[in-house]
C-alpha cells in the first residue's frame, strides 16, 4: 500500500460506474478488468462486494485481487453477506471494488442502501468502482415496470449515479445477450427458458437499451454544455442534432414548427421553437396565437423559447450557437421581390452569417406575400449620407449632358428639387441639408450663367439655394419625426410583449428560478442572480447560470427594484437603457415573488402555530382528568401498602400491585400516543420500510396492549405467513392501538385479526362485534381526541387512531372503516406488498 494511502483523505474519492441494460450484459466483469489494469498500474485495489452469481469467468478474474470479508449479519434465521463500510475505512485502499449499487442491504446494516455505504466511503477519500442497471435507476422505475411487468424494489437516486465522475456503458445486443443466456452464461439451466419467455424477451432487451443509451446521453450532454460553458466556446459543435426554428407568431408558424418536426424526427433530434421578440420583424404577437405555437411545441415534445433583439439574425445564430444547435430552420421571406432588391432580408443574412449551422428555408402560403419593405435605422442613416453626395451629383451631370439643351432654370431647378426631397425622405436633416447645399453649389456652378463660376448674378439663383435647403430641411424634420414615433412605437411594442411575457410566466406558475431562467435566456446573459441588502447585509436569493455575481459592483447590468431592498444583477453583454424599463418591471416580480414565498412561509407557520395552539388547549381538556384517574389509581394503592397500620394480606398486596401495575400501563399507553401524536405533527417519522411478516407483528403487538384491556384470549389471528412492505416498529403501534380500540369498544365480542393479499397490496383487517359507528361519524373516528359513543374519560383521550392513521400514511398506505356484517366496526389496513426479491 502505497505511504499516502494510510494518510487522511481531505478529497472526496471518484466514483466509477458501469452501467447496464440487463442483467448478464457483463458490468461485473469489466469492473474487474478495470480492477487488474490498476492493479498492473500499481494502484492499491481491493474487493469488497463482488456478486459473480456463479458465473465461471467472471469468478476467475477475482484471482489476485485482495478481498475485504463481507460482514454478515442474521436475520430471520437466515445469514446475509454485506458490505463491511468499517473493514475497508479500516483498509484504506486507493480503490475498492463495490458491485450492485442500488442493493438493498439487510435490516441491521449500518445504513438501508449500499450507495449510501458509497458515499461513505467517497467521503473518506477512498475511491469507488460500481455497477448499476439501468431499470434500477429511480427515474426510469415505472417506464422499466411498463415494459417488462415486474416493478424493481431496488433503486438508486439518479443523482447519485450523475454525481459519479466516470459513467461507462456496457452494451451488448439483444441477440448476443440471449445467445449468452441460452449457454447458460448467465442463470442456471433450469432458469433459463423462463428467462428468455419473460424478462428477457428481445421487445424488452431492445426497448432497456434504448433507455440506456438515452439517459447516457443526456448525461453527457449536460457534461459537454458544462465543458462549453467552463471554456467559452461559443461555435457548434455536432456532437447532438438539434434543431431550432424561428417563428414570427404568423400564420405561417405553426407549418414551420410541424416542418423542423419532421426534420427533427428522421434524425432523432431535440426539437426547439425560438421567437425573437423586436420592435418589428418578428414581433407584435398577441397572447392567443403565442398560446397556440406553446400547446403546438408542448404537442411534439418541442421546448419553446424567447429571445429579445434588434438584428433578427443575430439573436437567432446566437441562440443557435448558445443552445449547440446544428439546424436552423426559417420561413421564406414574406416580402415583395422589389423590397429583396433593396435589402436581402433575414433569411438571406442568417444564411451568410451560419457559419457551420445548417439553415433550411421553408416555404408556406404566407410567402411573398407583398410585405412592406424595411430598412434597419442603421443601414437607412448610411444611405441617407451616400444619397445627399450621389444623387445631386447624377443630376448634374445628366442634365447637363442631356437636358441642359431642352430645360430651362426653372425646370433644372425643380428636377434637383426632387433629388432634395427623396434624399430627405430617407431621413436625417444632416444628410437633407448637405444634399441641399451641394445641389445648390451644382446648380449655380454648371447650370447658371455666369457659368463654371459661383457668383450668383440673379438674385433667383440665390432664393433657389435657400428654399432647397428649406424644403430639404422641413422634409427631413418630418421625416425624422415620424421615424422616432414608429422607432417608439416598436419599442412600445416590444416591451408590452416582454412584458407580457414575462407575466404569463408568474401567472402559469412559475416560480422565482424560473423567472430568472427566463431572462437569461430572453436577453442572452450568462447568469442574472437576485440580491437583497437587508440591515447591511448583502444575500443573493436565487440565481441561474454560471459564475452569478454575488454584488452589485461585479454586474454588468445592476437593476435596482424602488424599495432599495432588491437588486437583479446580470453577467453578460450590457443592455440598453429601453431594456432597462422592462427588466425594473421584471426585477419587481422577482422581488413580489421572494415577498409572496415568504408570506406564504409566515402563513405556514401562523397555521402551524395556531394548530399547535389548537391541539395544546384539545390536549389540556382531554388529559385532565385523564392523568389524574391512573395517577390517582397508583397513589391510593401505593398509599395503602405504605400504610404502617394496616396489614394486608398476600392477595390484598397483590391486588394492590396490580392496580398500581394498571394505572402505570395506562399511563404509558397515554404518554405513549401523545408523544407519537407530536412526532406526526412536527412531520418527524421517518418509517424504514422493509419485509416484515404480520404474525410475528401481530402477536408482539397483543403483548403490547395495557394490562387494563382485560380478554385478550378474545383475539383471534388469522394471517398466515403474509408479508408486507413496513416499518416494524410503527406497524406494531398502529396495531396495538386499533386491537386495543376494538377491545374498548366490543368488551363482550370477539376480535380477529386477518390479512390477505390483493395484487400488490396487503390488506390488514381487524374486525370486531362492538356497536359500530354511524357512517356519517366515520371520518372523524380517526381525528384525534374523538371517543365516539364513549363518555367515559377513562378510556383515553381519543388518540390511538389518529396516530395509527398518521403511521399508515407514513408507510405509504392508508386507514379506513366500514361496518362488519351482522354489527360491528372493522378497520382497514392497506400496505404495499413485498416483491419476491425483496430480502
Amino acid at each position: 500500500m502505497s505511504p499516502d494511502a494510510s494518510t487522511h483523505r481531505s478529497k472526496r474519492g471518484e466514483l466509477r460506474i458501469y452501467l447496464g441494460a440487463a442483467p448478464g450484459v457483463g458490468k461485473t466483469f469489466a469492473m474487474l478488468g478495470e480492477a487488474h489494469r490498476r492493479l498492473e498500474r500499481g494502484t492499491d485495489v481491493v474487493a469488497a462486494v463482488v456478486e459473480t452469481h456463479g458465473r465461471k469467468r467472471t469468478a476467475e478474474l477475482l484471482d489476485g485481487i485482495e478481498l475485504v470479508p463481507p460482514r454478515v449479519i442474521s436475520y430471520r434465521g437466515t445469514e446475509f453477506a454485506e458490505l463491511d463500510v468499517e473493514a475497508v475505512l479500516a483498509r484504506r485502499p486507493e480503490v475498492v471494488l463495490v458491485d450492485e449499487l442500488a442493493h438493498t442491504n439487510t435490516p441491521g446494516s449500518k445504513h438501508a442502501k449500499r450507495w449510501q455505504d458509497v458515499s461513505e466511503l467517497l467521503d473518506a477519500g477512498i475511491a469507488v468502482v460500481s455497477t448499476v442497471n439501468v431499470q434500477h435507476l429511480e427515474s426510469l422505475n415505472d417506464v422499466v415496470a411498463q415494459i417488462t411487468g415486474i416493478e424493481q424494489q431496488e433503486t438508486v437516486p439518479d443523482e447519485v449515479v450523475r454525481r459519479a465522475n466516470q459513467i461507462e456503458l456496457v452494451d451488448i445486443t439483444p441477440e448476443a445477450l440471449r445467445r449468452r443466456l441460452s449457454h447458460g452464461n448467465v442463470y442456471a439451466p433450469e432458469r433459463i427458458d423462463a428467462a428468455l419467455s419473460n424478462y428477457f424477451r428481445q421487445g424488452n432487451l431492445t426497448a432497456l437499451r434504448e433507455l440506456a443509451l438515452l439517459w447516457l446521453a443526456d448525461q453527457v450532454d449536460a457534461a459537454l454544455a458544462k465543458y462549453r460553458a467552463d471554456h467559452e466556446i461559443s461555435d457548434t459543435w455536432e456532437a447532438r442534432e438539434r434543431v431550432a426554428v424561428a417563428v414570427t407568431g404568423g400564420d405561417e408558424s405553426e407549418t414551420l414548427v410541424r416542418r423542423a418536426s419532421r426534420i427533427a424526427s428522421r434524425s432523432s433530434a431535440e426539437l426547439m421553437v425560438v421567437h425573437v421578440v423586436r420592435g418589428d420583424g418578428l414581433s407584435g404577437v398577441s397572447a392567443p396565437q403565442m398560446g397556440k405555437i406553446r400547446e403546438l411545441a408542448a404537442s411534439l415534445g418541442a421546448t419553446l423559447h424567447t429571445v429579445a433583439g434588434d438584428d433578427v439574425p443575430t439573436a437567432l445564430l446566437d441562440f443557435a450557437r448558445e443552445m449547440n444547435a446544428t439546424q436552423l430552420v426559417l420561413g421564406t421571406s414574406r416580402r415583395s421581390r422589389w423590397a429583396r432588391m433593396f435589402d436581402e432580408g433575414i433569411g438571406a443574412a442568417t444564411v451568410q452569417r451560419s457559419g457551420k449551422i445548417d439553415i433550411h428555408m421553408v416555404t408556406h402560403d404566407q410567402a411573398k406575400g407583398g410585405r412592406t419593405w424595411q430598412v434597419a435605422p442603421r443601414e437607412r442613416r448610411l444611405v441617407s449620407w451616400l444619397a445627399a453626395i450621389v444623387v445631386p451629383s447624377v443630376l448634374c451631370a445628366v442634365i447637363a449632358l442631356l437636358l441642359d439643351r431642352v430645360l430651362g432654370i426653372a425646370g433644372e431647378s425643380v428636377l434637383f428639387f426632387v433629388g432634395v426631397v427623396v434624399v430627405a425622405l430617407l431621413g436625417g436633416v444632416g444628410p437633407a441639408t448637405v444634399s441641399a447645399l451641394l445641389s445648390g453649389l451644382l446648380l449655380n456652378y454648371f447650370l447658371v450663367a455666369p457659368r463654371y463660376s459661383f457668383t450668383i448674378a440673379q438674385p433667383d439663383s440665390a432664393v433657389t439655394v435657400v428654399v432647397l435647403i428649406l424644403v430639404a430641411v422641413a422634409v427631413a424634420a418630418l421625416v425624422d419625426s415620424a421615424a422616432k414615433r414608429a422607432r417608439e412605437a416598436r419599442w412600445a411594442s416590444q416591451e408590452a410583449e416582454l412584458l407580457a411575457l414575462f407575466a404569463g410566466s408568474v401567472l402559469r406558475g412559475a416560480d422565482l428560478t424560473t423567472l430568472l431562467e427566463r431572462v437569461r435566456e430572453t436577453y442572452s446573459q450568462r447568469a442574472v442572480s437576485i440580491l437583497r441588502e437587508r440591515d447591511g447585509e448583502q444575500r443573493i436569493i436565487a440565481c441561474v447560470g454560471a459564475d452569478p455575481c454575488v454584488d452589485v459592483e461585479s454586474a454588468d447590468t445592476a437593476i435596482e427594484v424602488g424599495d432599495d431592498e432588491f437588486w437583479m444583477l446580470m453577467s453578460g453583454r450590457r443592455l440598453a437603457a429601453r431594456d432597462r424599463r422592462v427588466l425594473t418591471a421584471v426585477a419587481t416580480q422577482a422581488a413580489g415573488l421572494v415577498r409572496q414565498r415568504e408570506l406564504i412561509d409566515e402563513a405556514g407557520q401562523a397555521e402551524a402555530i395556531a394548530r399547535a395552539d389548537e391541539l395544546r388547549r384539545s390536549l389540556l381538556s382531554a388529559v385532565s382528568h385523564d392523568l389524574r384517574t391512573p395517577l390517582a389509581g397508583a397513589k391510593a394503592a401505593v398509599s395503602s401498602l405504605r400504610a404502617d397500620d394496616v396489614g394486608f394480606s398476600p392477595e390484598d398486596t397483590a391486588e394492590l400491585l396490580a392496580t398500581v401495575e394498571e394505572s402505570v400501563d395506562q399511563l404509558t399507553s397515554l404518554v405513549g400516543n401523545l408523544l407519537d401524536s407530536s412526532r406526526l405533527a412536527a412531520g418527524v417519522v421517518r418509517p424504514e420500510l422493509q419485509r416484515v411478516y404480520l404474525d410475528e407483528i401481530v402477536h408482539r403487538a397483543i403483548l403490547g396492549i395495557p394490562r387494563g384491556t382485560a380478554g385478550l384470549d378474545r383475539i383471534k389471528v388469522d394471517v398466515g405467513d403474509t408479508a408486507v412492505m413496513a416499518d416494524a416498529g410503527l406497524l406494531e403501534r398502529v396495531l396495538v392501538n386499533v386491537v386495543d380500540n376494538a377491545m374498548r369498544y366490543a368488551p363482550d365480542g370477539m376480535v380477529r385479526v386477518n390479512a390477505g393479499r390483493v395484487g400488490d397490496r396487503v390488506l390488514v383487517n381487524v374486525v370486531d362485534e362492538g356497536p359500530g359507528v354511524r357512517r356519517a361519524q366515520v371520518d372523524e373516528l380517526f381525528a384525534p381526541f374523538q371517543r365516539l359513543g364513549d363518555h367515559d374519560n377513562t378510556t383515553g383521550v381519543g388518540l390511538g387512531l389518529s396516530v395509527a392513521r398518521g403511521f399508515v400514511e407514513a408507510m405509504g398506505g392508508t386507514i379506513s372503516a366500514t361496518d362488519t356484517p351482522g354489527g360491528g366496526l372493522t378497520v382497514e389496513v392497506d400496505l404495499a406488498a413485498p416483491r419476491e426479491d425483496t430480502p
